[in-house]
């Protein structure tokens, strides 16, 4: 199985996507690809100097053009168009859906059989594009979501509780977004139900932090947004697939029946292998949740259907 791994957009999320793949020596060949061919070509080379100082085997090499692609098994794409003022929510929609049926189109014709991960955002409607447009099966279509945010629920949880780091797993389901469903009753220390170690009002605040993290690290960098935990996330799931894992991480997966929706995409668990999203978990919810996953499912949707009536009606 061929372990080349392309990564579309060598802005922070895709340099550290590279790094971290790098630097564990997980693909003998990352290619980098962005319209900045000399940046590709610094970060690349600075990225090969890395990996020779830790004796890893990885070359990162900068694309000239899309057949270098060719024979990846694993396509990430970060590319997208940051949100400016005066833009509309629709405004950047229609942008980045231009973006990434743009990249998915040279990537099919160069590697027909890769997975593609997707980062863009806004992130479950760009993972339903990138389906749409590669015609690919759905398994081979995955987003990048719910790791990074059940990650960020898991250190709110260490900040409350002081101990515990490394040993706490949150889980946290739907839309990346507003909409996000992080669920306490699946979180645990050490196999120690949340529950028993917060109070009801601790775990409403670690969940609310949650699903604002993304802009709390906006409102400090003023100028940027995350990029190290969005980046390692990604890293996490390319390795689930090159070493045919069978772990299970949430993921914007597409949905054919499971949880009651058909042809949307939102965040579940999913058992991730070579054959990219090989399963999806379905979890028992509670009322609550079931209504709190309807509403993202309807984030999404609204998505979704502004695409579908006129940037993606060619593609059905």
């Amino acid at each position: 199985m061929s372990n080349k791994v392309s990564i579309v957009g060598a802005g922070n999320v895709g340099s550290i996507v590279a790094y971290s793949l790098a630097m564990q020596g997980l693909a003998h060949e990352i290619i980098l690809v962005d319209r900045d061919t000399d940046r590709a070509k610094g970060k690349a080379l600075d990225m090969s100097h890395a990996a020779s100082a830790v004796r890893s085997h990885s070359i990162v090499r900068a694309a000239e053009s899309y057949e270098d692609v060719r024979g990846s098994k694993v396509v990430v794409i970060t590319a997208g168009f940051p949100r400016k003022p005066g833009m509309t929510r629709e405004d950047l929609l229609f942008k980045n859906a231009e973006i990434m049926k743009d990249v998915v189109t040279q990537v099919k014709e160069v590697a027909p059989d890769a997975i593609l991960i997707v980062v863009s955002n806004p992130l479950d409607a760009m993972t339903y594009t990138a389906l749409k447009v590669s015609g690919f099966p759905k398994n081979r279509v995955i987003g990048m979501a719910g790791i990074l945010d059940s990650a960020r629920m898991a250190y709110f949880i260490y900040e409350k509780l002081g101990y515990g780091a490394g040993q706490i797993r949150a889980s946290v389901i739907g839309g990346h977004g507003d909409f996000m469903v992080p669920l306490p009753k699946y979180s645990t220390v050490a196999g120690v139900p949340l529950s028993d170690l917060l109070s009801q009002k601790e775990i409403d605040e670690v969940v609310e932090r949650t699903k604002k993290a993304g802009a709390e690290i906006v409102g400090y960098l003023k100028t940027g947004s995350a990029y190290f935990a969005p980046g390692k996330s990604t890293a996490i799931m390319v390795e689930a697939i090159l070493k045919d894992s069978k772990q299970i991480f949430p993921c914007a997966a597409y949905l054919d029946g499971e949880y009651g929706y058909k042809d949307i995409v939102n965040g579940v668990p999913v058992m991730i292998g070579k054959d990219g999203a090989e399963k999806v978990i379905e979890v028992t919810l509670d009322p609550c949740e079931k209504e709190l996953f309807r509403k993202s499912v309807g984030a999404v949707k609204e998505m979704v259907d502004i695409l579908n009536k006129d940037f993606l009606k060619e593609e059905k």
